[in-house]
């Protein structure tokens, strides 16, 4: 429901003429957090209470204008305060529904010395963190802007634990604040400032200038923000900087704060946007299948795919590069298909397997044939998304060309996938919930090269609070994958943990890399995957330990499934049942690591076996090294 703007009550502004200083105190609808802006000696200082506990002390607080502090010899002035809950539904969400449940206030930072106005400050107070951002209205500074820096730099009150986003690399840290000089650390940036407290640092709808990271470096224990911004034509604002508060480290990547962040959506209709399971060709080429096919780049291929996941309960195919030429070749055509390849006879087949196909473009080619060229031919063969491959350009370049595709493709009821470091996600899936994934982090055997078991936990609790991610699991040839043409290295890990990492990784697509054949050599294990929905209904994290585990369980209608996974130590983990409804019973079927297990050198070894569970249930969950765990349930009712 929708509550009408109210003016906030609870501000409270305390104004000492005599000592030149002034408090302007924000806070949170439940009075968790409070935003504390000090205008000492007219410098801009923020501050920041959770829990009745400073963790912040105040800090500088603003830009770098035209070759001007902006933090000093100004004043600080709140110009409106507003209060808001409502719940909207989602597209493509971790859950059907979202409450944004916040505080907003909008502060005015003038120069003292020509009483302009430089700049406001929008701010908006959540109980599970807080986000502001910076906004030029016309006639602030003249045409255009320049902002050379940000001069905010937060002064943390505990030393802190650090991990941050590192590319198509295993995340960087455990970082002791008090002991690195690392600098330009990605977003998500997670810190651990207590033992049971918890805090991330990302961005929020980034739409305009380039992403900024973080510099943890120095001495002290702060943090700053590194931006790179060209000049702007005024009006115009920046990104959020969003920070999510937790008692676990869990809290923060079940917080929709960045989605809330986000404008609602502008797609009016969106029933043509379905997430959904989807094979992939890519992977699969030169593996050979027990009556002598084998797979490769071609529509032989396609149709049989198309034909395991019509059976399947597998929504899409995934179509990847060479599909139209060798996908960095300028030569290469993307509205139209390379020898071996009836694009419309796929097409037409899978249309009528109700089956849906998603087509891989590059950069080259959209920019070389025209992005709308490609896009309108790709609709008009019937193609449901697109899987968009390594953007260039700067930084800010490829925020711009990721705006552009994303609204071409809502133009054209496309949905999109973007990989290859891709613009950070920052909940800009609630304004086009056509972004249905990216490959924000290490996806499993790319980059020609596989990850090990951490690097599954860790993205999950770090890379998945920007949002849904395309990590390309659920491998069940773990032995001789890496025998195929586009499969670099082999994979450490175990089938048992492949399927939960389906469970525990949120994604508008579950794409699976491995070959029909493989998947019914293990057809037991297989058909939880079958079960599985084209979209969760619920995301809930059970418990989890930065580098060393996570548990979640998520709802499909009337079931449940539930996955956890460890890093490469075996593990034991006890899981609390008490999120099942009462009084009813399920039918628990365990998809577990063998004895024997081991991610390295017994990697397919499993065991299945069903008993029955309710709301009381403490059920213990036992993992090998490297191993996982998943299980589905269902009602007995």
């Amino acid at each position: 429901m929708r509550f009408c703007t109210l003016l906030l009550s609870s501000l409270w502004i305390a104004l000492s003429s005599c000592t030149g200083s002034s408090i302007i105190s924000l806070h949170s609808p439940g009075r968790e957090i409070s935003i504390h802006i000090h205008n000492v000696q007219h410098e801009s200082l923020l501050s920041l209470v959770y829990q009745n506990d400073t963790l912040i002390a105040p800090s500088p607080f603003g830009l770098l204008i035209n070759d001007r502090d902006a933090s000093k010899n100004v004043q600080v002035e709140l110009i409106s305060s507003t209060s808001s809950d409502e719940t909207w539904a989602t597209t493509n969400g971790k859950q059907k529904t979202v409450r944004d449940h916040h505080n907003a206030h909008t502060l005015e930072v003038k120069d003292v010395r020509d009483k302009g106005v430089f700049y406001q400050v929008n701010l908006k107070l959540y109980n599970d963190g807080w986000a502001y951002r910076y906004l030029f209205p016309a006639g602030s500074v003249g045409d255009s802007v320049a902002i050379g820096g940000e001069v905010t730099r937060l002064n943390f009150r505990y030393d802190f634990t650090y991990w941050s986003f590192n590319g198509e690399n295993h995340n960087i840290g455990p970082h002791l604040r008090s002991e690195t000089q690392k600098e330009n650390a990605g977003t998500p940036m997670v810190l651990q400032v207590k033992e049971n407290l918890f805090m991330a640092i990302h961005e929020a709808a980034i739409l305009h200038l380039a992403p900024f990271t973080l510099d943890a470096s120095g001495e002290g224990l702060s943090v700053g923000f590194n931006v790179d911004h060209s000049p702007q034509s005024v009006p115009f604002h920046t990104s959020w900087r969003a920070f999510l508060l937790g008692e676990e480290v869990g809290d923060l990547v079940s917080s929709n704060l960045l989605v809330n962040l986000n404008e609602p959506s502008k797609i009016e209709d969106t029933g043509w946007i379905k997430p959904g399971k989807s094979l992939w060709d890519w992977r699969v080429w030169g593996y050979r299948a027990a009556d002598g096919f084998e797979y490769g780049l071609n529509t032989e291929s396609h149709l049989r795919m198309i034909d395991f996941a019509a059976e399947n309960n597998i929504q899409y195919l995934l179509i990847d590069a060479d599909w139209y030429g060798e996908e960095f070749s300028e030569t290469s055509d993307p509205t139209s298909a390379r020898e071996g390849i009836d694009i419309e006879r796929c097409m037409e087949y899978a249309q009528s397997k109700k089956v849906g196909i998603i087509l891989y473009l590059n950069d080259v080619g959209a920019k070389k044939f025209g992005l709308e060229k490609v896009l309108q031919q790709f609709a008009a063969w019937g193609a449901v998304g697109v899987k968009y491959g390594f953007m260039t350009g700067t930084p800010a370049d490829k925020v711009k060309q990721t705006r552009k595709v994303i609204e071409t493709c809502a133009k054209y009821r496309l949905m999109v996938d973007f990989h290859d470091n891709p613009i950070p996600p920052s909940g800009d899936r609630r304004t086009w919930p056509n972004v249905v994934t990216r490959e924000y982090g290490h996806a499993q055997a790319d980059a020609k090269r596989s990850y090990f078991p951490e690097t599954a936990v860790n993205t999950a609790l770090v890379n998945m609070i920007a949002g849904p991610l395309d990590m390309t699991n659920g491998w069940f040839d773990l032995n001789n994958a890496h025998s195929r043409v586009r499969v670099f290295e082999e994979i450490p890990g175990t089938v048992a943990a492949e399927v939960a990492k389906l469970i525990v990784a949120h994604t508008g697509w579950m794409v699976l890399p491995d070959s029909p054949e493989e998947y019914l050599k293990k057809e037991d294990l297989f058909d939880c995957i079958r079960k599985m929905p084209a979209q969760f209904d619920s995301f809930r994290v059970l418990g989890a330990e930065l580098d060393g585990f996570i548990s979640v369980a998520r709802q499909a209608r009337k079931d449940w499934f539930i996955g956890t996974l460890t890093n490469r130590e075996p593990r034991s983990v006890t899981l609390d049942l008490g999120f099942l409804p009462q009084g009813r019973r399920y039918s628990a079927t365990l998809y577990e690591d063998a004895t024997d297990t081991h991610f390295l050198d017994n990697k397919e070894a499993y065991n299945l076996r069903t008993i029955e569970v309710d709301t009381n249930t403490k059920l213990q969950v036992k993992m090998a090294p490297g191993g996982g765990h998943a299980i589905y349930l269902t009602p007995l009712d």
